[in-house]
């Protein structure tokens, strides 16, 4: 990892690192808390990012951290009210808490301003189904199978 090399003096400053490609690999690899001190030595370096916060928050909730996950997620909104990661995110963890009033408003709030990219059908479909699921409404577009 680029952060402990830096730690222990073995990197060299003509090897800059990008600490959140490097964070987004470490999650991908499952390293979750390695991850966490990737995305945090971004924000060392750009202060207030909103997409490294939404990461941190997700990296939050993959080790189980829900409580400074929602803060996070809650924070960025503020930066950003219209960050949709942050209002998906946040919906599912208060579902989890039973919060079903409030997270409905985020998950409309994601779907009024959706994610655009090769990923983005995946959670726009899930929000929609979950969102249909709580009003109990029957989802008139399944996802495919």
């Amino acid at each position: 990892m680029a952060w402990w090399k830096k730690l222990l003096g073995r990197g060299y400053e003509s090897e800059r690192v990008n600490y959140y490609d490097e964070g987004l690999a470490l999650m991908r690899e499952g390293r979750f808390h390695d991850a966490l001190t990737s995305f945090r030595l971004a924000l060392k370096e750009s202060q207030g990012d909103t997409v490294v916060l939404q990461q941190i928050a997700i990296a939050y909730t993959r080790i189980g951290m829900t409580v400074e996950a929602t803060k996070t997620y809650r924070h960025v909104l503020q930066k950003d009210p219209g960050a949709a990661g942050a209002h998906y995110g946040l919906a599912y963890l208060l579902l989890r808490k039973g919060e079903e009033g409030e997270a409905v408003e985020h998950l409309q709030a994601f779907l009024s301003n959706p994610p655009t990219g090769p990923e983005a059908g995946e959670h726009i479909g899930h929000a929609r189904s979950t969102l249909l699921q709580i009003q109990g409404e029957a989802d008139p577009y399944p996802p495919k199978r």
